[in-house]
């Protein structure tokens, strides 16, 4: 597989709000950008806040600028905060460096990244996980 295709992006969408439901996490917003960063497909479970849509694109956004899951951003946001704020003037405030933006590979070759908002940080990054495996693919969360 050469590119993230929709039918791919549907599956990562739909195993990634399965596990939610079946979590019984708070509402989500799920966005999946190809590794160009446009968009695949975003959904919104009934509920969710007014900036989640938002907040999922920066978590991948984030994770394609950069070449790593965003909880490694959050990480090096943690170490290097000049770096990561410059790096976000930069991309003119996209990036969101907190867990929840996930990076898909099929090997490894970059398909593009998922981003997930709406409950904690880690229980977004666990759906975005879910979704990328339940498609046969490889995740990197950071």
């Amino acid at each position: 597989m050469a590119e993230l295709t929709l039918e791919i992006a549907r599956k990562i969408l739909d195993a990634a709000l399965a596990k939610g439901v079946e979590k019984e996490f708070k509402p989500l917003v799920i966005t999946i950008l190809d590794a160009r960063g446009a968009v695949k497909v975003t959904a919104a479970q009934d509920g969710t806040s007014l900036m989640r849509a938002e907040i999922a694109h920066g978590k991948a956004y984030g994770a394609l600028a950069l070449g790593m899951g965003s909880r490694a951003l959050f990480q090096r946001a943690q170490e290097q905060a000049y770096f990561i704020d410059a790096v976000n003037t930069l991309a003119q405030g996209r990036m969101v460096p907190v867990p929840g933006g996930v990076l898909i590979l099929d090997g490894s070759t970059l398909l593009g990244a998922v981003g997930v908002s709406g409950d904690t940080s880690d229980n977004d990054e666990i759906c975005a996980l879910a979704g990328i495996e339940a498609a046969g693919l490889k995740a990197n969360a950071g």
